[in-house]
């Protein structure tokens, strides 16, 4: 790698898409970010941003039939505003990996043999790991020569403890096919505690963090001294908290009821937890915007989508006292993503009632709208309540160059 290879190309690719950027990490200018969607139907869309280019953002629809031809399209936005693939700034790309296993708990430069364990982990990510893959194997022939790096979803969940992440059951059974809880969202929860150390004046290590990961997806982690302990989703992403479409928690034998009584196949079942439940099977709506407005209006319409976001705070509030528990002591409880980030009535439902715990709102502090980090809890809270935005890709572009420039 050449001195002034300073750029990491961040691509996370899933089943019908591909989310990019470009970092400059000797800056920290995004010089380029963009999003290939609807890949392999009709009409597919690019939308390309050249932050740092000087260039306006740019919109294109047509056929993309696969991943090849997204991430060559990707290229030529990127090499027409003189940030091509074969820059010799290009230190390497980082790609978002969502599912590791238990080998894989840092990022990790990839060949045949990391592909084939990512390859290996696929029935436990069949709806992720197959996308990550083929976009990896799309990378490797464009730029052949480049580093690739992984990076884990998993991976910082990996210092769990084995009281925290293994499930009661047979122990043979769970170790032949690898069930255990993994977590995900990890570069977020990963960045976000690490951030919020940071807004409150100390190291990692002296902090004890509520990570609330709240978008269409949502996960709570319990991070002590910089390093998970346990976190809400499980073998894969539907355990824990009230999602966009997911159930979240669950009793199991849901599923062998709906089998037996409703006459309902596995893929219906998993269809039907994963895709028709959360707060879109609750209330026909998943955007917490939309079902804030139904409630304000009130009427029936609006009784029953607030239902479905009491059914929402009250899973959130149980976590976060249950990682009261786990940490026995709290520094903060930090909220981010989406929702974590722009719902200040989620904020202040999901904190009310729990003075006793040292934690609580300030309904000033909660009202702003702000993409800075900040405090919204009142200055003699014994509990830090923050909101700080997520930057996955950023936190992706670091780990990849500091594994290459190692």
């Amino acid at each position: 790698m050449t001195a002034n290879a300073t750029r990491v190309l961040v691509l996370n690719s899933g089943s019908s898409s591909v989310k990019y950027q470009l970092l400059d990490m000797r800056s920290g200018a995004r010089l380029a970010t963009g999003l290939v969607e609807r890949i392999g139907e009709e009409t597919s869309r690019l939308v390309h941003n050249p932050s740092a280019a000087g260039g306006e953002r740019r919109e294109a629809e047509g056929a993309i039939p696969d991943h090849e031809a997204a991430l060559k399209a990707v290229a030529a936005e990127l090499a027409a505003d003189g940030l091509g693939l074969g820059s010799p700034e290009l230190a390497a790309i980082g790609h978002r990996v969502v599912h590791g296993g238990l080998k894989f708990s840092a990022p990790t430069v990839i060949d045949e043999a990391v592909l084939k364990e990512i390859e290996r982990l696929v029935p436990v990510a069949p709806l992720h790991n197959p996308a990550n893959i083929t976009g990896i194997r799309t990378a490797q022939a464009l730029r052949p020569d480049l580093p690739q790096v992984a990076v884990f979803d998993t991976a910082f969940h990996t210092t769990m403890p084995e009281y925290a992440a293994r499930y009661a059951i047979d122990v043979a059974t769970a170790d032949a096919h690898r069930i255990r809880r993994y977590g995900f969202h990890g570069t977020s929860h990963a960045y976000v505690s690490r951030r919020t150390a940071q807004l409150l004046g100390k190291a990692p290590q002296d902090v004890n963090v509520i990570v609330l990961h709240l978008g269409n997806g949502a996960s709570a982690s319990a991070v002590q001294g910089g390093r998970c302990v346990d976190t809400s989703m499980g073998l894969t992403p539907l355990e824990g908290l009230v999602m966009g479409t997911r159930s979240g928690d669950i009793d199991p034998a849901v599923t062998f009821h709906l089998k037996r009584v409703a006459g309902m196949s596995t893929d219906e079942i998993d269809e039907l937890l994963n895709k028709k439940s959360g707060l879109l099977g609750l209330c026909g709506d998943n955007d917490m915007r939309e079902i804030r407005r139904r409630i304000d209006a009130g009427g029936e319409d609006g009784a029953r989508a607030a239902l479905a976001f009491d059914i929402y705070i009250h899973r959130l509030k149980k976590y976060i006292g249950a990682y009261t528990a786990v940490l026995g002591r709290v520094d903060a409880v930090a909220f981010t993503a989406g929702v974590g980030e722009n719902a200040a009535p989620v904020r202040a439902a999901a904190i009310a009632g729990l003075e006793g715990l040292g934690m609580s709102v300030d309904a000033s502090l909660n009202a702003v709208r702000s993409d800075e980090a900040r405090l919204i809890s009142p200055e003699y809270a014994r509990v830090a309540v923050a909101v700080v935005p997520t930057d996955e890709e950023l936190e992706i572009a670091q780990q990849t160059y500091a594994l290459v420039n190692a």
